[in-house]
């Protein structure tokens, strides 16, 4: 009887070894579901970058107001027959500035 006991003790204790320290263990599976998290909410943000970019596609293909705000912003164009003005600081306006910092 004793010899029994002592198997599935030893069982039990081998068992319980790979359960926490072997392949495939507890904290390899908590730290697999944490990284899963992780991938998922990483997922959302490419989503959501995702639908803003087809959005703007759209925009792009539909309208020609997305394509000349870009136009005007990214490269600087005017209209023909539109009048573009620079405003540059003064460097006393700078200095104000920089004082009041």
């Amino acid at each position: 009887m004793r010899l029994i006991t002592a198997v599935l003790i030893l069982f039990l204790v081998l068992l319980q070894y790979r359960l926490w320290f072997g392949k495939n263990s507890v904290p390899d599976y908590l730290a697999l579901e944490e990284e899963v998290t992780r991938q998922l909410a990483n997922n959302n943000k490419l989503k959501q970058r995702n639908k803003l970019l087809y959005a703007d596609t759209d925009d792009l293909k539909s309208g020609t107001e997305a394509i000349e705000e870009r136009a005007r912003h990214e490269l600087g164009m005017i209209k023909e027959g539109e009048t573009f003005f620079r405003v540059i600081p003064n460097d006393d306006d700078a200095d104000k500035k920089e004082r009041l910092r």
